[in-house]
């Protein structure tokens, strides 16, 4: 193995519609968050085991999903964990961990089809970071 890699790719449903803000310099920015599903097999039953992901776009690909994601939508995203620390109100150092995406693919057959019928020139079901800010 030649290089160490920073690499997530995640599979789920969308928990809120993505809120999307514009910074000072101009560039989006869009948050959102994302369950994933695992089932295991624990003590005679199986098990379902959820967890909710922090996601972060920027530039074009947060103005895609501006666009194309909602709340519920099943979709494929790819990008790399990132760790962050801020210091709260009260004084105490807080830990968030995102996955900032590089590209994303709606699975939804109902939203894609959708996404076709509104505007064909607009189906943008893959999506994959061009020149992000980082």
């Amino acid at each position: 193995m030649n290089t160490l890699r920073n690499r997530v790719q995640l599979v789920g449903h969308l928990g809120i519609d993505p809120e999307v803000k514009t910074i000072p310099s101009g560039v989006k920015v869009a948050t959102l968050r994302i369950a994933t599903r695992d089932a295991y097999f624990s003590k005679g039953e199986w098990k379902e085991d959820t967890q909710w992901h922090n996601i972060v776009l920027w530039d074009k690909l947060a103005e895609n999903a501006e666009k194309q994601l909602k709340k519920g939508a099943y979709v494929m995203l790819e990008g790399r964990l990132e760790h962050r620390n801020y210091v709260d109100t009260k004084g105490e150092t807080r830990y968030f961990t995102e996955v900032k995406v590089s590209s994303y693919m709606l699975l939804d057959k109902k939203q894609s089809s959708k996404t076709a019928e509104n505007d064909p020139e607009e189906e943008l079901v893959m999506t994959e970071a061009e020149d992000l800010p980082f």
